[in-house]
């Protein structure tokens, strides 16, 4: 079952049918092939798959970021930040992680992320004489933080799919997603060094508590969301639905930078993104279900642990492995396919759902930025039309920075685990 199903899945991936068809496919052959469940059991798992409370946070993250996007608070975080570290030697990167971080505090998508940073920042660093190829590597890179920063798209699919606590899946990400941002900046830094990129001057105080200002009911944003998440007020699905009114009050009423003709276009926009995500959903559900009757999981853990018992030793073959797929798989539909089969695999060698959670999404992130299938790489490359090889020669720093911060979080497990330890 297993060969049949990896086969099947990566001869149409390589075809170039959509990931959701391949899916269906996919679970259809493998029920024929097997003669293991029925078409009705197929029907219902698929609908299970979107029939879940809780994925009601993703659709309403991705309207908080389109609205934030449109109506101008991206660009004022992006104004702050370059207030805040422009000055520094090749200031413009610096800004270009920051604000990453920022927004990544409220999408929660790595698209969103670098599509808003970048179209942004990538047009000024090229005026600015930055090399467009390293300038539109690090957006990429910087791209992958707001998966991981709470709130996170893929922890919560992660919490749907296993049924961790959504909220600890967050905190396990916040820690590794602030050191993914401290080691791209470091390694731009040397990039800057390297390519003796000048610095700005120092703004003005009044010019920093000017752009302070201008950002300050966007930046608040990501501690509305998560200050009430720990603080027991409400769940993260009603907090997705509270940043969509707070983004659409405060660009609508306060900055004025939205009407009501934008609404529209928005929710279109939102309603396309989000009917993929759920029709992936219900399609891997769907391969989950057969691959567990077909008892994948189990002869899975039973190769693996015949190779081993140790759990580090299992963590960074996973690792490789997940590497592996994230080249070829983007991550909405490996975290989807891979959990059932991968966790109790882990947990069988006591290793932490929780803490597993945020290495596969931190590792399948990094898929990413990598070719053949990588979508924030085509995203970033996309906004300037750059080369898709050209960017590629100039990632390895980065990639070196995120491939880090994955092996420090697999091997210190207190990285991921320190911050949930306090929630109840």
């Amino acid at each position: 079952m297993l060969f049949t199903f990896l086969l099947t899945l990566f001869v149409l991936l390589f075809l170039g049918a959509p990931v959701g068809f391949v899916l269906l496919l996919t679970s259809f052959i493998m029920m024929t092939v097997s003669g293991g469940g029925t078409e009705e059991a197929l029907v219902q798992s698929t609908i299970r798959g979107f029939d879940n409370f809780t994925l009601m946070a993703i659709p309403f993250f991705m309207l908080a970021g389109e609205i934030m996007n449109r109506g101008g608070l991206s660009r004022r975080i992006v104004s702050f930040s370059q207030a805040l570290i422009g000055f520094v030697t090749g200031g413009l990167g610096f800004v270009a992680v920051v604000a990453s971080m920022i927004f990544a505090g409220i999408s929660g998508s790595a698209i969103a992320d670098t599509s808003a940073i970048g179209s942004i920042l990538l047009p000024i660093m090229e005026e600015e004489k930055y090399d467009v190829r390293k300038s539109t590597a690090l957006i990429a890179a910087a791209g992958t933080i707001g998966p991981i920063i709470p709130p996170s798209i893929p922890m919560i699919l992660y919490g749907v799919t296993t049924g961790e606590s959504i909220t600890k899946l967050f905190l396990a990400g916040a820690i590794p997603g602030i050191l993914i941002g401290l080691g791209l900046m470091l390694a731009w830094w040397l990039v800057s060094k390297r390519e003796g990129y000048t610095a700005h001057g120092h703004v003005s105080i009044k010019e920093l508590g000017r752009s302070f200002i201008g950002a300050f009911w966007a930046m608040l944003l990501p501690v509305i969301i998560l200050g009430g998440i720990l603080g027991g007020i409400y769940t993260p699905t009603e907090a997705a639905v509270i940043a969509v009114v707070y983004a659409l009050v405060i660009s609508a009423v306060v900055y004025k930078s939205i009407s009501v003709r934008d609404i529209m276009p928005m929710l279109i926009s939102t309603v396309r993104g989000t009917a993929v995500v759920m029709f992936v959903c219900g399609t891997a559900t769907a391969v989950a279900y057969l691959l567990t009757i077909a008892q994948a999981p189990v002869k899975l853990s039973q190769l693996l642990l015949s190779f081993t018992s140790n759990k580090y030793v299992l963590l960074l073959v996973v690792n490789l492995l997940l590497l592996a797929v994230g080249m070829v798989m983007d991550l909405t539909p490996a975290l989807l396919i891979l959990a059932p089969i991968l966790v109790p695999v882990m947990s069988n060698v006591g290793v932490d759902p929780l803490f597993f959670g945020a290495i596969m999404v931190i590792n399948l992130c990094i898929g990413l930025i990598t070719p053949p299938v990588g979508t924030v790489l085509y995203t970033a490359c996309g906004i300037r039309k750059v080369s898709l090889y050209a960017v590629v020669v100039e990632l390895w720093p980065f990639l070196a920075v995120l491939v880090a911060v994955l092996l420090l979080t697999t091997f210190i497990p207190p990285l991921a685990m320190w911050l949930p330890s306090f929630v109840g």
